[in-house]
């Protein structure tokens, strides 16, 4: 599994800014994918960083958004089949976001608890574009602070 995720990787660099779009979105959804290491790649590699940062961003919140649409459905069967949420994690989720409005969609970039934050906000029907809003300032601000935190450390030692 290692070889096909190296293998995906790289030729995601290699596809550039829409690689990194694909990888993001992936990343956004339920699929486990490192799309930061896409995007340090092509920064490091001379693409635009602002480009690289708006793609990476554009991509992971429509993946957040596909976990939005599925909590909108209100298929829990689907949702801990396809998306290995279980609905006891859903429901704690919708509970604890009772009254926070969808503002709270910045926090969908939460490993562990984003996907279903993304899931509960749907079930909840909460206002679709303050949640896209909030999920993509959530995602931006993440991603701008990793590529930050990377860029020092590949400076740091000499990259």
């Amino acid at each position: 599994m290692d070889a096909f995720v190296d293998t995906l990787t790289r030729l995601l660099i290699q596809w550039g800014l829409p690689g990194l779009f694909l990888s993001a979105l992936l990343a956004g959804s339920i699929v486990p994918f490192a799309s930061e290491v896409v995007l340090v790649a092509l920064v490091k590699l001379g693409l635009n960083p602002v480009a690289c940062l708006m793609a990476a961003a554009l991509g992971n919140t429509v993946g957040g958004m596909t976990c939005y649409y599925m909590g909108r459905l209100g298929k829990t069967d689907w949702i801990e089949k396809y998306f290995k949420v279980k609905r006891e994690k859903v429901e704690r989720t919708t509970a604890f976001l009772q009254g926070k409005g969808a503002l709270m969609a910045f926090f969908t970039f939460l490993p562990f608890v984003g996907e279903a934050i993304a899931i509960a906000l749907g079930f909840m029907r909460s206002d679709t574009w303050i949640t896209l809003g909030a999920m993509f300032a959530g995602k931006l601000a993440r991603y701008l602070l990793l590529m930050y935190v990377f860029m020092e450390a590949w400076d740091a030692i000499g990259g």
